[in-house]
């Protein structure tokens, strides 16, 4: 097994071209990791009260500094920043439509997304005939499709990525500066008029403005010590200045007890999180560089980015699977959260649920080999409608979760599953998945 393991590894890395940045490809693959991680373990799971989302943050305020740690998203950002740039750059040069570029990542991002939605209306549909409460299921459902709310983000960031490309080429980093200055207006009109739907735009100023920072990644202006220091000063004293003088809670990620949510809607905070994070990984790339020329460890990585998408999308339904199985059958066995127990038990939580998950990946991984589409590219409205079309239907599953008596349920399902369909980016027996 051991040899078979060490060929593969050996052919996995003969295979990798020499110009490939593995750096990229491994921040995805720890950043992911650190996010289901953080969920298993801020997620906690009362023997009375059940599944408490915000459990350990609401409890424990000691743990909102850590948020600027574990809150890894803007790594994300920077990743496909680097990514989205480098593929639009080869389209370009091929002669690629953006319809063609952006018909293939709406194609990649739905094609794993769909089947968590439609299982979760099954179950919404089946629970909800044989009499569960409807407000359960909310929060089952809710608590389960919280990776979608990135994924409507980072698809809304894809769609404007060319024309952001253009921005950085031509103004460089004042076309970063720009959109963080209209996101902080942005949040300015939210937070005064106290209302979360005016702070929706910034789900795109914010991630579109620092996904650039993956543009500077990739054309080297932050290769310089020099470049790495400013970029965290930056984020750093902006960070400070807008917790410790401004309305801005501690906490990077939703706390029920904080009056204004880092993360929902996405605060122009984020971006200067994501600004600290981006100077210290990038600090260590010479190093991680080093690290992954072993080619185990190359292995590991191309492996967790095989199946990044559904690891991500199932993580969470493997926590309320489980959760309301202890719940339901043997609810003595779960600690009460915080409790000396509950932290000493967390590595064996860890390893059931990345058991659970792991099957989950087995099943439903298949789903992120979606086939190349060789067929003619289309318009370009096609795949922008499909886009939408996604990002509603998520929007809407963010805030109404996945009910079976629910109107909204259905629609919004619809909008993802069939929003593409629609659109001619998904035929069967012509390139389609």
């Amino acid at each position: 097994m051991t040899s078979r393991i060490t060929a593969l590894a050996h052919t996995i890395d003969e295979k990798t071209p020499a110009t490939r940045n593995r750096v990229v490809d491994f921040l995805r693959a720890a950043a992911i990791t650190v996010v289901v991680i953080g969920h298993w373990t801020l997620v906690a799971v009362h023997p009375e009260h059940g599944i408490q989302p915000h459990g350990v943050l609401d409890r424990a305020a000691w743990t909102h500094p850590l948020t600027w740690v574990f809150q890894i998203m803007p790594i994300f950002f920077l990743v496909g920043g680097f990514s989205n740039g480098l593929s639009w750059r080869s389209a370009r040069r091929k002669g690629h439509s953006y319809g063609f570029w952006l018909r293939a990542r709406v194609r990649r991002l739905t094609g794993p997304l769909i089947p968590v939605l439609l299982t979760w209306l099954a179950i919404a549909v089946a629970a909800w005939g044989l009499g569960a409460d409807a407000a359960t299921m909310k929060l089952a459902s809710g608590m389960a499709l919280i990776p979608t709310w990135f994924l409507a983000a980072y698809l809304m960031v894809i769609v404007v990525a060319p024309g952001c490309l253009v921005l950085w080429e031509r103004f460089g980093w004042f076309s970063i500066a720009g959109g963080v200055v209209l996101a902080g207006f942005v949040d300015v009109v939210s937070i005064s008029t106290d209302s979360v739907l005016l702070g929706y735009p910034n789900y795109l100023l914010v991630w579109a403005s620092f996904h650039q920072v993956g543009y500077a990644w990739l054309d080297g202006r932050l290769a310089a010590w020099r470049s790495r220091i400013i970029l965290f000063v930056i984020g750093a004293v902006g960070l400070v200045l807008l917790v410790g003088l401004g309305p801005y809670p501690v906490s990077m990620i939703t706390a029920h007890t904080d009056a204004i949510s880092n993360s929902n809607p996405s605060r122009v905070t984020m971006a200067f999180l994501g600004m600290m994070q981006a100077a210290v990984v990038l600090s260590l790339e010479p190093a991680l560089r080093r690290a992954l020329a072993n080619k185990l460890l190359w292995l590991v990585t191309v492996l967790v980015n095989k199946r990044i998408m559904t690891w991500f999308l199932w993580h969470l339904t493997a926590m309320v699977a489980v959760a309301h199985l202890l719940l339901v059958v043997w609810p003595a066995v779960l600690p009460t959260p915080l409790a000396g127990t509950w932290w000493a038990t967390r590595p064996l939580w860890w390893l059931v649920l990345l058991g659970v998950t792991g099957v989950l990946v087995l099943v439903y991984g298949r789903f992120e080999d979606v086939a190349a589409d060789e067929r003619p590219a289309p318009a370009a409205w096609r795949p922008v409608v499909a886009a939408v079309a996604v990002i509603a239907g998520l929007g809407l599953i963010a805030n109404v979760g996945v009910v079976g008596s629910s109107l909204l349920s259905w629609v919004a399902v619809g909008l993802v599953a069939l929003g593409p369909v629609a659109a001619g980016l998904f035929a069967p027996g012509r390139g389609g998945a």
